[in-house]
């Protein structure tokens, strides 16, 4: 550690220290001044200078009294080494009046030596004890000129000085590997403070939700993802159960049996898929349990990725197997229909050739054409300009009786998506929303609403029409490949507008209208989340 390391950490304990030492010393003052006393020292101690002893212990109480009013604060260096040389110069002074070696005064200033070289290191410290030991040789010289049987205590005063270097040595060693470790202890706490400082940071900032809940089914803390997923605030304190009974129910189950798969399950309507994995936090004896939540959406799009994978192969090995025999048979009953000698049944019968075979080049089409699907091309997007431009195209497109309503919340609605994928799937929902609104022709109207969900806050697009409806039978199998309840439809229009807003990270779900009517609802992603 380097000698500025060292001071610091001096310094950050030395208005402590030196309020001990000032309290140790102004009640050592008092005590002092309660020997004056002859009654109180009476068989305690036998003074060989009453009178000097008096002044100095008073002189000792007065100054030390003073300096812990004036300089309880001092952090320099220059004042602590004045302090404590006036300590041992007093003390030393007392001990002269008090008979000597003898007396065992010489042992109060082994404390005014170790405060000293715990505040003051190196050769300053060591300077203490030897001034100590110099000066109570002069006394007890000074002390033998008049008292002749203490010229005997030389070697005593010899071994009290030793003592006093032995404890500087002593409490310098000692303290500066004390000051050593709390420096490392200190260093390695600042770490730990940052590493969970840094840990805090990656967890909040982690794509998968975390919720820790403790023994008593309560929340104790949960990260941004989780906020986000579940579309509410994760605080410590609430149960389970009451802010999110989906995740609770799942929960309990696996409390039960831990082997068990949990299922996924959607916070509210409209929200995304979520897959919940538990794990406890401690050993067996420790209930905590972690929560990690997964959108399921992304693992919805890598298998739509493998699925569009095989049926690229699929269609490509079979293009060709089924088109050319298909335009051929196509091409054929358009000769046969052009015969003069064809009966009105036959020439029926040539017509029904054509229509079908255009239907399976219609499915043929729309296969390959979401097979080779480029990957999308996500960019941040203004629904609220992106809605209105389509409705300008749309219209445009339209005969003037297809009427379209639409009502923006506000402008400024956000999202992530790739606009010409997106385009395709809107357009493909308006198409069958004025199908199912009217014969075409007939004056039709439906109504488009874009606002943000007041639950989860996402950018939201729903597709009204005002036609009969989707019966309870269908609704269920709607959004499967080649289920239609049309004789001229492919069944590929509303699975292939799933598949696109999948990959832009959108859910489309239908939605009984009241009174009559169908509702396609878009959830868009958050701005934020990368496609």
């Amino acid at each position: 550690m380097s000698n500025l390391t060292e001071q610091q950490q001096i310094d950050s304990h030395r208005p402590r220290i030196l309020r001990l030492y000032n309290l140790y010393r102004v009640i050592l003052g008092f005590g002092l001044t309660l020997l004056t006393n002859a009654v109180l020292r009476d068989g305690l101690l036998e003074l060989s200078n009453p009178a000097i002893y008096e002044k100095a212990s008073w002189i000792y109480l007065f100054i030390n009294v003073l300096i812990a009013l004036l300089l309880h604060r001092g952090r320099r260096d220059l004042h602590v080494f004045l302090v404590t040389l006036v300590d041992i110069g007093l003390l030393g002074v007392i001990f002269f009046a008090a008979g000597g070696v003898g007396s065992g005064f010489g042992n109060l200033l082994i404390i005014p030596v170790a405060i000293g070289n715990i505040l003051l290191h190196g050769r300053i410290g060591l300077l203490l004890p030897a001034l100590a030991s110099i000066g109570l040789i002069y006394l007890t010289f000074f002390l033998s000129l008049t008292h002749p049987y203490v010229g005997q205590s030389y070697l005593q005063v010899g071994v009290l000085g030793c003592i006093y270097f032995a404890v500087a040595l002593f409490v310098q060693r000692f303290s500066r590997r004390l000051y050593l470790s709390e420096s490392l202890a200190q260093q390695q706490a600042a770490s730990l403070a940052s590493l969970e400082q840094l840990n805090q940071l990656i967890i909040q900032r982690m794509r998968t939700g975390i919720i820790v809940v403790g023994p008593d089914n309560r929340i104790i803390t949960g990260n941004e993802a989780s906020a986000q997923m579940l579309a509410r605030p994760i605080q410590p304190g609430p149960a389970l159960d009451k802010l999110v009974p989906e995740l609770d129910q799942r929960l309990q189950q696996w409390r039960r049996n831990p082997s068990t798969r949990s299922t996924s399950f959607h916070s509210h309507s409209g929200s995304a898929e979520i897959l919940a994995n538990f794990k406890p936090l401690g050993g067996s004896g420790d209930k905590t349990i972690l929560i990690f939540l997964d959108d399921n959406t992304q693992v919805a799009q890598q298998a739509q990725q493998l699925k569009l994978a095989s049926l690229g192969r699929l269609t490509a090995s079979i293009a060709h197997e089924i088109r050319n025999p298909l335009g051929a048979i196509s091409h054929a009953a358009q000769l046969l229909n052009e015969s003069d000698q064809l009966c009105k049944q036959d020439v029926r019968l040539t017509e029904i050739i054509q229509q079908h075979s255009q239907r399976m080049n219609r499915v043929i089409e729309t296969v390959l054409e979401l097979s080779r699907r480029r990957p999308s091309e996500p960019q941040l997007v203004d629904l609220a300009l992106w809605t209105s431009s389509f409705l300008t195209d749309f219209r445009a497109a339209n005969p003037p009786t297809d009427i379209i309503e639409c009502e923006i919340e506000k402008e400024g609605i956000l999202t992530r998506i790739d606009p010409n994928q997106m385009t395709q799937v809107l357009n493909n929902l308006c198409q069958n929303a004025l199908r199912y609104s009217g014969s075409a022709g007939s004056e039709r109207t439906i109504y488009l609403k874009l606002y943000e969900d007041g639950i989860s806050q996402l950018p939201t697009l729903e597709v009204i029409d005002y036609g009969p409806g989707v019966a309870d039978e269908h609704v269920g199998h709607i959004f499967e490949p080649f289920y239609t309840t049309e004789a001229s439809g492919t069944g590929l229009g509303l699975y292939i507008s799933r598949e696109l807003s999948e990959s832009n990270q959108a859910r489309l779900e239908y939605e009984a209208a009241t009174p009559t009517g169908s509702c396609m609802r878009i959830t868009f992603a958050h701005p934020k989340r990368l496609v």
